[in-house]
């Protein structure tokens, strides 16, 4: 059994013109996907996601001298590490004399917790 079809000629469409309505619309909104994915790409390097499972594990305040000799990476690449996660607002920091002690702020990975799940 033979169907006959009616083709219609191609047409291009204006530019800026939808070929179809969207289907699903993003849930998040601008300034909370900046936020998520700015924790989320600090958190996409291994060496600082194994600083903040240890700041996190430890529960307190740690000094730099004692997170060195977990890696084997220099102290300032460490260090360049947990800039990047302040930046973040993941860790925070307190010196005292000479040294530097790191905590995880306890509600720096809720909004990428919640968004996640």
């Amino acid at each position: 059994m033979a169907i006959d079809l009616q083709l219609a000629p191609k047409t291009k469409r204006p530019a800026g013109e939808r070929c179809c309505e969207p289907v699903v619309y993003p849930d998040v909104e601008a300034e909370q996907a900046k936020r998520v994915a700015r924790v989320a790409k600090a958190l996409g390097d291994p060496v600082r996601l194994q600083l903040v499972d240890v700041l996190r594990r430890h529960a307190g305040k740690v000094c730099v001298c004692e997170l060195v000799p977990l890696f084997n990476l220099s102290q300032p690449t460490v260090s360049h590490h947990l800039k990047v996660l302040r930046e973040a607002g993941i860790v925070g920091s307190e010196r005292v004399g000479l040294w530097a002690y790191y905590f995880v702020i306890p509600d720096a990975l809720k909004e990428l917790s919640a968004w996640l799940s």
